[in-house]
C-alpha cells in the first residue's frame, strides 16, 4: 500500500492535512470556556448513551453522530476487533460515501489505519492520527464524494485495542489539540462501553 501518515517521511502522493496545533493561535478565555463546556456537554450525552443502552451497536452508533457533529464532520464509522478471531467488523457508520455504502464487501477486511492504530503507531500525544483512507483512495467521483483523509483514534480498555473510530469530510480541516484529545476521550469512553458489553456476554452464555 502507498497510504502515508501525517508527519511521515515518505515521498510520494501528498500528505494528509496537518493535525498540528501548536502554531494557531491561543484562544480567548470566554472562547476556550465555551469550547470546554461544549466538550463536556458531548462526553456527557455519550456517556449518557453508552450506559443507558443495552445494545452496544446502537450506543456506538450515537457516539459516532455526537462526535462528528461535534467536529463538524458528516462521516465516520467504527470498526471493532472480533473477540475470538481478531478480525475487524464494521460495528457503526453514517453517512459513508456512495462507493463504500452501495457494496459493504469494501468495508470488510483489515485496512491500513486499522493496522497502524491496532499496531500503536500514533504520531501524537493524543492518539489521533489523519491518514490517507485506503478504502477510500479507489474511489472517484461521485463514489468518493471528495472524501480521502480521515482522522483515526483507538477504541480501548487497558491498553488492549479494541477497535478504531473514524471521522471524514470531504471539506477537511485541521483539527485543534482540544479535539484531538477529545477523540481520544471518547475513544476510551468506547472501549469501556465494548469491553462491559462483552464481559455481560460472557456471563450469560457461562451461566445458561
Amino acid at each position: 500500500m502507498n497510504e502515508h501518515r501525517h508527519g511521515g517521511q515518505a515521498s510520494g502522493p501528498t500528505q494528509p492535512p496537518s493535525v498540528r496545533a501548536g502554531r494557531r493561535r491561543a484562544p480567548a478565555p470566554a472562547v476556550e470556556l465555551h469550547s470546554r463546556e461544549r466538550e463536556l456537554e458531548i462526553v456527557g450525552a455519550i456517556a449518557q448513551a453508552l450506559n443507558g443502552s443495552t445494545e452496544v451497536n446502537a450506543a456506538l452508533a450515537t457516539a459516532l453522530s455526537l462526535t462528528a457533529e461535534h467536529l463538524s464532520l458528516r462521516t465516520g464509522w467504527i470498526f471493532l476487533f472480533d473477540n475470538r478471531t481478531g478480525a475487524p467488523y464494521l460495528a457503526a457508520a453514517q453517512e459513508l460515501p456512495p462507493g463504500l455504502a452501495a457494496d459493504p464487501r469494501r468495508m470488510t477486511g483489515s485496512c491500513y489505519c486499522l493496522e497502524t492504530i491496532a499496531a500503536g503507531d500514533v504520531e501524537n500525544a493524543a492518539g489521533v492520527n489523519v491518514l490517507t483512507c485506503s478504502r477510500l483512495k479507489w474511489l472517484t467521483g461521485r463514489d468518493a464524494k471528495g472524501l480521502r483523509f480521515h482522522a483515526s483514534t483507538p477504541i480501548s480498555f487497558q491498553g488492549r485495542c479494541l477497535g478504531v473510530l473514524n471521522v471524514a469530510s470531504a471539506a477537511w480541516r485541521e483539527l485543534s489539540a482540544a479535539e484531538l484529545r477529545l477523540m481520544r476521550v471518547i475513544g476510551d469512553m468506547l472501549g469501556v462501553a465494548v469491553e462491559r458489553s462483552r464481559l455481560y456476554a460472557g456471563s450469560l452464555q457461562a451461566g445458561a
